[in-house]
């Protein structure tokens, strides 16, 4: 059973998130037909001589109540058989092995489907769990937006800007010159979302598995992989909102199922991985696909919150778009797609070069950072001679000139110290001369 955020349980875990998926307590429940749970029992039934109801429920991450009446039909079809206790206590858990006609069972499982482990979630449980942990439910406020941007020089203007964005929910572009922060901002506004959500191991769609938990994108709030609850269902990680970013490397392809022909198991593609989370795309617009390209392909899912898939079987099905995506270009608007295009990203942030005042004080907080002794008057100076012509400050510069200033200083054993002589070496030495 599932609870929308304005429910309370009236059970003994009052205290605990009513977004938490529940642990099913029949077969029916957990929204598989039993024919696939028969099948997925007996796959992690093969991985072993003999099995107990409890290492079922342990692989499977189902409650042993409901395991317990699998092994009881596996029982009932001559698939399984009992071998004893498993222990010299008349509790403990029979033993289970696989009998010949069980075997033959479960190897014609694995050629319809590799897939062994935790028993997916069915897809309107998957749909219904992002609906209630919509990442439209968090509020960012002004405090937050400030903690998350801690360490960044940015002018009140910017700042004033992204709040709204980034609490919208909606899509962002952040378009500017090179080298002013556009990347950090996007990643910083994972920091921004404090509540936690559920992600599934897996999703079934169709009678295919389709694997969706990732150890490199998911993180989970405990230790011990799975939900930590006794009433929760264990089929979900509760993890921090995801934040996946990618860049050059984004293809169409990218954005479709993965079908992996050797294993019959579907793959979820990235922004599907990201939801309830922020999908950030970098560099916008160097991918190998057109800019206009993947915009096109993001028009329904950035428009109506929702995304269609599709499985190899050309069956289409419907998936809530729940995610804050960011892009971030140093390429002007208008080159990267035409004015219907660019309608559909709804916020358009300019992040401009560091003013003097600000690129003084970035200067200032790294030098502080690397340990390097700096002549504010010499600064000036070197900020005039630099940057009164075409040259424009942008926000990385300070940290390549001091990363040259202490590996020079400290190549020639000498003081740690940005004097004027040794920022114009600096600036010869990480910038071309045209």
């Amino acid at each position: 059973m599932h609870y929308s955020p304005d429910q309370v349980r009236e059970d003994s875990v009052l205290t605990l998130d009513p977004r938490m998926p529940l642990a099913p307590t029949a077969v029916e429940e957990t929204g598989l037909e039993l024919s696939f749970m028969l099948r997925l029992a007996a796959k992690c039934a093969a991985e072993q001589d003999t099995v107990t109801p409890s290492h079922l429920s342990a692989r499977m991450k189902l409650p042993k109540a409901v395991v317990n009446l699998l092994v009881k039909e596996l029982v009932k079809l001559a698939f399984l058989e009992a071998r004893g206790l498993a222990g010299e206590d008349v509790k403990s858990d029979i033993r289970y092995a696989l009998s010949t006609k069980g075997r033959e069972y479960a190897q014609a499982a694995l050629r319809q489907s590799q897939y062994v482990g935790p028993a997916p979630v069915s897809l309107d449980a998957f749909c219904r769990q992002l609906e209630v942990q919509s990442i439209h439910h968090e509020r960012v406020t002004q405090d937050r937006l400030t903690e998350s941007l801690k360490g960044l020089v940015l002018s009140p203007s910017l700042v004033e800007k992204l709040g709204p964005a980034m609490n919208s929910g909606q899509s962002i572009l952040l378009y500017g010159p090179p080298g002013n922060g556009k990347t950090s901002i996007a990643e910083r506004s994972a920091r921004l979302f404090l509540q936690t959500i559920w992600v599934p191991y897996a999703i079934e769609v169709g009678g295919f598995v389709i694997s969706f938990y990732d150890e490199a994108v998911h993180q989970p709030v405990s230790e011990a992989s799975g939900n930590p609850y006794p009433k929760g269902d264990q089929r979900w990680v509760e993890c921090r909102r995801p934040v996946i970013k990618t860049g050059g490397e984004l293809t169409l392809d990218l954005l479709d199922l993965a079908f992996s022909d050797g294993s019959n198991v579907y793959e979820a593609p990235l922004h599907l991985k990201a939801s309830g989370g922020v999908f950030i795309i970098d560099d916008f617009g160097r991918q190998q696909v057109l800019p206009q390209a993947l915009i096109n392909r993001w028009i329904v899912p950035l428009e109506r919150g929702y995304d269609f898939l599709t499985l190899h079987t050309g069956k289409k099905f419907k998936v809530p778009f729940d995610e804050l995506v960011v892009f971030s270009t140093n390429i002007a608007p208008k080159d990267l797609s035409d004015e219907a295009g660019l309608r559909r990203l709804k916020y358009k942030i300019f992040v401009n070069n560091p003013s003097r005042q600000e690129y003084i004080r970035i200067f200032e907080s790294y030098a502080r950072e690397v340990a390097v002794e700096i002549k504010v008057s010499d600064l000036h100076l070197f900020y005039e001679r630099k940057y009164s012509g075409a040259s424009l400050a942008s926000c990385y510069h300070p940290k390549y000139l001091l990363d040259f200033i202490g590996s020079y200083c400290d190549f020639n054993a000498m003081p740690k110290a940005a004097s004027l002589e040794m920022l114009e070496r600096a600036w010869e030495g990480v910038f071309t001369l045209d």
